[in-house]
């Protein structure tokens, strides 16, 4: 279906607190605070009155560095009402990834809690910025990060140098009558909105620049494809300072009058569990290794009957994972989502009626306003069904990388065409089809080895919990395929077992010349498996092995 909103954040949350005002939209289980969509707008009208009172112009960046928490969705709602893009700062970041993002992005602000364990996030902004000890009533004079003047602490108290959260709301109490009426009308759909990170695998984190048009539209088919309504209730169960968080989990929610209910401050699977039979969940989201975490917890026996979709995505989602969520968990409408910050999020997802076996051997089809190409990686040129080639996407695409205009063009065409680093196919119903990360596919020789299809074999082994696969240079081949497997719990299995059991299944080209027992992977803070770290740890054991 079309979506009629709003097409800017601000817009949206004043649309939707209009019509649902009175009902829940943020529950966080930790503190015990909740907010209905009445109360969550005239909270970030107040701080976006503050944003204005300080002198922050449209369009300039503010910095959010927190957990997951209510004050975090008040902070990005309050900046996109005040024309500000929003710049969220990873929880596990130190000092140094702080000062990179801080100052690249070139921000004005930044709104932070002072730690998730302590203060150690003010620690690390006191390292950086000694002039935060001093009073700064003009503003912050910070030699490392010149252009970062103002800081809000999300708390009661603050260093010298900074707001403590209630004086910034005081402070926006004495703006002037109908100023953030006249900012928000000045703000466009096609104005950045979000200026969020990408991971950094091969290089810098990138900050792409994205639209609150795009971010809306792909967020309403995410929310129109779990058939979502004000009746939801949707666990944030990934960290909110990734799109996955705030835009594909809490935008759709938001879009739709759902209440958003936060477990913790950081994902924990147990929390996340009782989350969902405390409030009655019937939403539920990560990738693939989390929903395994949760499977993991006994506690998942007790979810009830309530839970009834949510998408899982960030990674290829082996069947079996698939057919326990929705048979043990109960989870019957989970769909399985693609997508790209580069893309304002969702490219395609599956729908509720597809059936179990499309819902795991593909990632759906586009969603609405998103055209996709299978390219031919020598000319760019579409190829036909079936065939193996980089997924492109145009329509909801970012407005660039910030700052960085020769990676933009190596990433979007002139034609709008975004190219996702992706390789998969689309059949003649557009269903897509992911073979693996066009950086991650294994050259062994003459052949090209996708990993997804040895774990999708490995997941089908009863003994398996997880596994990864991954290529390590070899001198005569150019790589050779290795393979991580974690176990289930109280299952036991050898080597010579797992590889009988391949060999029965791939060709001799597909089996792993290494194969590692582990007890967990290296992940980002989202529960995406590192494969490059995974990598870099085989090598350096290898290089030990032959010492």
């Amino acid at each position: 279906m079309a979506y009629e909103g709003a097409l800017t954040l601000g817009g949206l949350l004043k649309e939707v607190a209009g019509r649902w005002g009175e009902r829940e939209a943020l529950v966080d289980l930790p503190s015990g605070e909740r907010l209905t969509y009445a109360q969550f707008d005239r909270a970030s009208d107040r701080l976006a009155r503050a944003f204005l009172a300080l002198g922050l112009a449209k369009g300039q960046r503010v910095a959010l560095w927190a957990p997951n928490q209510p004050q975090w969705l008040v902070v990005m709602y309050a900046a996109a009402k005040a024309g500000l893009v929003l710049s969220s700062v990873d929880t596990s970041f130190g000092r140094e990834q702080l000062a990179y993002q801080l100052a690249q992005s070139r921000c004005s602000a930044l709104v932070l809690a002072p730690g998730v364990q302590g203060n150690e996030y003010l620690k690390a902004l006191g390292e950086l910025c000694p002039a935060l000890a001093r009073p700064a009533p003009a503003g912050l004079d910070c030699t490392a990060l010149p252009e970062l003047k103002r800081v809000i602490v999300l708390g009661d108290a603050a260093p010298a140098g900074a707001l403590t959260w209630g004086q910034a709301l005081k402070l926006g109490d004495q703006a002037p009558a109908g100023e953030l009426a006249r900012r928000m009308a000045e703000v466009r759909p096609q104005d950045a909105a979000t200026l969020l990170y990408t991971s950094g695998t091969t290089g810098r984190p990138k900050g792409v620049l994205s639209p609150h048009q795009g971010l809306i539209l792909t967020s309403a088919a995410g929310g129109d494809h779990q058939r979502l309504s004000q009746e939801d209730r949707l666990a944030v169960s990934v960290p909110l300072c990734h799109m996955f968080g705030c835009i594909c989990i809490a935008l759709a929610g938001i879009i739709k009058g759902a209440a958003l209910v936060i477990p913790s401050r950081l994902p924990e699977a147990g929390a996340t569990l009782n989350a969902v039979v405390k409030e009655n969940c019937t939403a539920l989201y990560g990738p693939p290794t989390s929903f395994i975490a949760m499977l993991d917890e006994p506690a998942y026996q007790q979810v009830g009957g309530g839970l009834r979709t949510g998408i899982m995505a960030g990674a290829q989602c082996p069947m079996e994972v698939m057919r326990r969520v929705v048979e043990d968990m109960g989870v019957r409408d989970i769909l399985i989502g693609y997508g790209q910050t580069e893309a304002s999020s969702w490219i395609s997802t599956s729908r509720p009626e597809d059936p179990l076996e499309l819902r795991v051997s593909t990632v759906g089809r586009p969603v609405p306003g998103a055209r996709v190409k299978i390219a031919d990686l020598a000319d760019g040129q579409p190829l036909p069904p079936g065939e193996v080639g980089e997924i492109c996407t145009q329509g909801h695409v970012m407005l660039g990388y910030f700052d960085l205009p020769a990676e933009t063009a190596q990433a979007v065409d002139q034609d709008g065409w975004l190219r996702t680093g992706d390789l998969g196919t689309m059949d003649a119903e557009c269903y897509i089809r992911i073979s693996g990360r066009l950086k991650e596919v294994i050259r062994k020789g003459g052949a090209t080895v996708f990993p997804a299809d040895i774990e999708e074999v490995l997941f089908a082994h009863p003994a398996v919990n997880t596994a990864a696969v991954f290529g390590v240079p070899h001198a005569e081949l150019g790589e050779e395929v290795a393979c991580w497997i974690k176990l289930e719990r109280h299952a036991t299995a050898t080597e010579g077992e797992i590889m009988d059991y391949l060999a029965e299944r791939l060709s001799q080209s597909h089996l792993p010349a290494w194969l590692r027992f582990v007890e967990e992977f290296p992940t980002t803070p989202l529960g995406k498996i590192q494969k490059f770290r995974m990598r870099e740890i085989m090598l350096a054991q290898l290089a030990s092995e032959e010492d």
